[in-house]
């Protein structure tokens, strides 16, 4: 059924379950800043708060506000950072 997540020392927190497209999660993050790896293409949106995104070839962060959406290709690493508790949504392809 429903699949929970923890990273970073419970400082991320996600809860994964399927979607008529495909497997997908929702979570949050507490301030802070974290560096992720991707095994598929992510697809995500963010639901309440900001997020600063840095993706892999970027020089620089970009940021997200709630739902606005990025892609992240599949097997990269790239970085978050966030000045408050921020919620997302993540679609994986």
């Amino acid at each position: 059924m429903f699949k929970t997540n923890d990273y970073f020392d419970g400082k991320v927190k996600s809860i994964t379950f399927e979607t008529i497209e495909g497997p997908a999660t929702v979570g949050v993050m507490a301030a802070g800043e974290y560096e992720f790896g991707t095994s598929s293409v992510e697809y995500m949106t963010v639901i309440s708060g900001e997020m600063d995104v840095k993706l892999p070839g970027e020089s620089g962060w970009k940021t997200f506000l709630p739902f606005e959406t990025f892609i992240v290709p599949a097997n990269v690493k790239f970085g978050v950072r966030m000045k408050g508790d921020t919620a997302y949504r993540c679609l994986y392809r």
